[in-house]
């Protein structure tokens, strides 16, 4: 019996081998020859190149950039009417109503932290453009992973003043329950994922969740995962890529490029054709470059790209160029590894609240004086609603070990035991009238 099983696997063995050698004699049949340089390797690493006999480096010169896709030019004009999305004046108002408005939050709040106010604060400024023109062309089922720049999403989403800032003081109002930084949004209800501090820990896990969507069936959502040209040297951002690539996702790489990450300008970061030439060489994803101060074309390739994803059930590469014109953070001074005048031209000339605001102008749809009361009105909100954050009660200090574990194990029992005793016996040190009890 083993002789003639023996017999058969080899008999199978010959019969894949011409097989293969048929595939082979075919695939040379389109050559004049069969030492032709165009033979197409057949390894099970990779099978679709050609053999050549000259050898040459390939060099990233070789390779011209992706180019970058925009639908206004600086002074708001539409560059070919085709891409004019066609949005409605209600829509292109709100888009800018909400980048004011995030655009003046932002401003104090800056402030509010250089008073002491509150111990953390990142500005959005330059990058509205991304963040309202991606949000305007989603659903709001899709589930977004933001990094800490994306507050743009959630004003367009429909979070409130008063949520923003109770989060930035970490009271009994904060969805997060002041156990998160300032800035570390998040909004189960607006389908927005908490912001975590670590770089880059986001991308797989909206990998994994947009993997997730997939297998529902007829699955309609997608996922956004928004994520800096820093934290894309982060090693989670090459193993997201991959997963995302290889398992099939339906997610949107959304790198926000504004070209410093803290103290460190993208040349420093990298080498390469930016974060966008990752896609197609690198992972084998699609990918689309966009201008990311110019909030229809960030909107115009936001719907292709979700209809993509969603049709093919495949991840995509989103990179939009902007400018980050305020600081990293309020930990960061930008003007150590950039000048002044430059920032000024991308605050002025390539400021995307600027380019749609011509846009407006040009339309007939601007008016300065509700612009003026807006403005005005948005400041009178969020001072008024500083001044009652910061009078709120903070959460019960207890509430450190709850939200991890579904039953709080014994060890974290034993753990909050202790320091009621010492908290009892130490009272007159802690601000316990500061918080709930």
């Amino acid at each position: 019996m083993s002789f003639l099983r023996k017999s058969v696997q080899l008999f199978s063995a010959v019969r894949q081998n011409a097989k293969m050698l048929g595939a082979v004699s075919a695939h040379r049949s389109y050559s004049s020859s069969p030492k032709s340089a165009e033979e197409r390797a057949t390894f099970p690493g990779f099978h679709d190149a050609p053999f050549v006999n000259d050898l040459k480096l390939t060099m990233p010169e070789d390779y011209a950039p992706i180019p970058i896709y925009r639908v206004m030019d600086r002074d708001g004009y539409i560059l070919n009417e085709q891409e004019d999305p066609q949005l409605s004046q209600e829509v292109v108002e709100k888009m800018f109503r909400d980048m004011l408005l995030l655009s003046t939050m932002d401003k104090i709040l800056y402030e509010s932290q250089r008073q002491g106010r509150i111990s953390f604060y990142m500005t959005n400024f330059g990058e509205e453009a991304s963040h309202i023109g991606s949000a305007a062309a989603l659903e709001m089922r899709d589930i977004i992973y933001g990094q800490y720049r994306e507050a743009g999403v959630l004003v367009w989403r429909g979070f409130r003043i008063d949520q923003f800032i109770d989060q930035c003081y970490g009271n009994v109002d904060d969805l997060g329950r002041g156990k998160q930084m300032p800035v570390h949004y998040g909004s189960k209800e607006l389908n927005f994922v908490t912001i975590s501090s670590p770089l880059s820990t986001q991308i797989p896990q909206a990998v994994g969740a947009a993997y997730a969507l997939k297998r529902r069936p007829n699955n309609d959502a997608c996922v956004v995962c928004y994520f800096g040209e820093g934290a894309a040297s982060e090693g989670d951002t090459h193993a997201a890529f991959n997963f995302a690539a290889t398992l099939e996702c339906p997610v949107i790489l959304f790198c926000r490029n504004n070209g410093f990450a803290i103290s460190t300008p993208s040349n420093e970061q990298y080498r390469g054709d930016g974060i966008a030439g990752r896609g197609p060489m690198g992972y084998g994803i699609a990918t689309i470059r966009v201008d990311g101060t110019d909030v229809f074309a960030v909107y115009n390739a936001m719907k292709k790209a979700r209809e993509y994803v969603l049709r093919e059930n495949k991840p995509i590469v989103f990179e939009a160029l902007a400018y980050r014109v305020g600081h990293h953070s309020t930990s960061d001074d930008s003007t150590a590894y950039r000048s002044a005048d430059e920032i000024e031209v991308w605050n002025t000339l390539e400021h995307p609240i600027s380019k749609l605001k011509s846009y407006m102008v040009h339309k007939g749809w601007f008016n300065e004086q509700q612009e003026t009361e807006f403005v005005g009105n948005v400041r009178k909100q969020v001072l008024k609603q500083i001044a009652v954050s910061e009078k709120k009660l903070k959460p019960s200090w207890r509430e450190m070990f709850e939200g991890v574990y579904d039953t709080v194990p014994e060890h974290l029992k034993e753990q909050q035991r202790e320091l009621e005793k010492h908290i009892e016996a130490h009272k007159e040190f802690y601000p316990l009238k500061s918080f709930k009890q």
